[in-house]
């Protein structure tokens, strides 16, 4: 697994140029991730090195960490792309995942995501995530309109 070192004790993993630590969705996420963001002009992306932790017994990403990833992937980017929505919360009603392919342990797991279409209640959105480039995840998703997010929890 590619890794770099950052003094004698400390590795990070080895994170595509351009990409930047998110520091937004929660406690959960800052757990669970660290989860990555590009943002360059209206295409977003969003990433993450699979590591130890997050891996099943045959050493490929546990699903339960791509449906996490993918329930921030979908709202994260429509909060990017959509002014109507852009400081709501967006509470997950429905999440749609097809597993395509495995991500093994040390590949780079990026995604991005459209919203299709944000009602007066509902936004509607769907994306594909590839692991090293290779497809292996497809993504829809459907969340409700919620109060607007305190200004301390945004990015």
């Amino acid at each position: 697994m590619p890794m770099q070192a950052h003094g004698p004790a400390a590795t990070q993993p080895d994170i595509p140029e351009g990409f930047a630590p998110l520091v937004a969705g929660g406690p959960f996420i800052q757990h669970n991730g660290p989860l990555y963001l590009q943002q360059r002009g209206s295409v977003v992306k969003f990433g993450f090195r699979v590591l130890p932790q997050h891996v099943n017994p045959m050493n490929n990403l546990h699903g339960g960490m791509m449906a996490s990833f993918c329930d921030m992937l979908l709202p994260l980017s429509v909060h990017r792309k959509s002014e109507q929505v852009h400081n709501r919360f967006l509470p997950t009603i429905s999440l749609q995942i097809d597993y395509l392919a495995p991500a093994a342990l040390g590949a780079w797991v990026e995604g991005e995501a459209e919203p299709l279409r944000v009602t007066r209640s509902l936004v509607f959105a769907q994306g594909l995530v590839t692991a090293d480039g290779v497809p292996c995840a497809r993504v829809s998703g459907v969340f409700k309109i919620g109060p607007e997010v305190p200004a301390q929890a945004r990015e």
